[in-house]
């Protein structure tokens, strides 16, 4: 334990982030909001003036800073998800950092990822992203209600993950925070990639390589202890999202976290032990060949050995899968409301 407090007093916690490469203005947060046409589908676009055309219903979560609201838009009657960031006026790590998750956002456009229809400032210590509504809540939420899910209903799940990963690696964005709580479904049972607070693009400067943003329950070990596993550069950070997925997979199997025992809440030197220096993660000998072996591959600690994103699409667990799966909805959750 003394090597572990060692090492965690010289884990680069610090935030180090890029500098902006645009300041924040306040025509930079007009945006567009689609209306419904009968199908459901973006149609002709609406422009938003500001946050009183938007109608507030309810709570639909708390974290990383922020609320997020299911709203409707008083023009069409559409359903959305308002993130509303709150931020110290003073605080310019923490704006640069929403700035960061902003031209994230604005960067993709994928089936695999919760779209952003747009910003608005929100006074001045508040940025508000308008998000796509996912009406069955997150797949934290599910694991909630029904502890655990089968293999078909996991396979949709990693398939949709890894497709939401490709696209997002392809362009250079590195998530970071690969958890339950971050992937959302839809009422007809699309897993979706959200929450971009952690991410970076994948070539940003050195010093925000070392930072530790995301939830440590789901770090890799590289990204524990960057020197003792090779850190990896770009390679590496691509590959610690693979170990993430890992991670909620076998939680997805399990019911519960798996690197831990039952009922236990390790913090970060546990974990730090349990991640860089126990042997890798056990997959329940009750699994499938095909699900023990894809787990295996997501959960390899050296990140040059762990599969890729390209590598675990063509697995077998997942190759013959759909891409959208009802089990995911049935007789259980809609957003919890608060």
């Amino acid at each position: 334990m003394a090597m572990v407090r060692e090492r965690r007093n010289q884990q680069a916690l610090r935030l180090q982030l890029p500098p902006l490469q645009q300041p924040l203005t306040e025509s930079a947060y007009r945006f567009q909001l689609p209306s419904p046409p009968l199908d459901g589908s973006p149609d002709s676009p609406l422009v938003v003036d500001d946050l009183s055309d938007l109608e507030k219903l309810s709570v639909v979560g708390h974290g990383g800073g922020g609320t997020v609201y299911k709203v409707r838009c008083r023009h069409t009657s559409s359903l959305f998800a308002l993130k509303v960031l709150r931020l110290d006026r003073n605080a310019v790590d923490a704006w640069q950092q929403a700035a960061r998750e902003v031209d994230i956002l604005m960067r993709v456009d994928s089936p695999y990822v919760v779209r952003c229809h747009g910003v608005v400032r929100g006074g001045k210590d508040r940025i508000c992203l308008v998000m796509e509504y996912m009406a069955s809540g997150s797949l934290r939420d599910l694991l909630l209600a029904r502890r655990s899910l089968p293999e078909e209903v996991i396979a949709v799940v990693a398939r949709r993950v890894l497709e939401g990963l490709r696209y997002l690696h392809g362009l250079g964005i590195v998530h970071r925070d690969i958890k339950p709580a971050n992937l959302l479904v839809s009422e007809r049972g699309e897993v979706k990639i959200a929450d971009f607070g952690a991410s970076r693009m994948a070539r940003a400067p050195e010093g925000d390589e070392s930072s530790c943003m995301g939830t440590c329950a789901y770090m890799s070990p590289e990204r524990f202890d960057s020197e003792g596993f090779g850190g990896g550069g770009d390679g590496g950070a691509f590959a610690g999202d693979v170990w993430a997925l890992g991670v909620v997979l076998l939680e997805c199997y399990a019911g519960r976290f798996p690197l831990a025992e039952a009922g236990k809440s390790p913090d970060w030197a546990s974990l730090m032990c349990m991640v860089c220096f126990d042997s890798q993660p056990e997959v329940s000998e009750a699994a499938s060949p095909e699900f023990r072996s894809f787990a295996r591959r997501c959960l390899e600690k050296e990140w040059r050995k762990r599969g890729t994103v390209e590598e675990l699409l063509s697995h077998p667990f997942v190759a013959t899968c759909s891409t959208t799966e009802e089990g995911l909805v049935d007789a259980t959750v809609s957003v919890r409301e608060v």
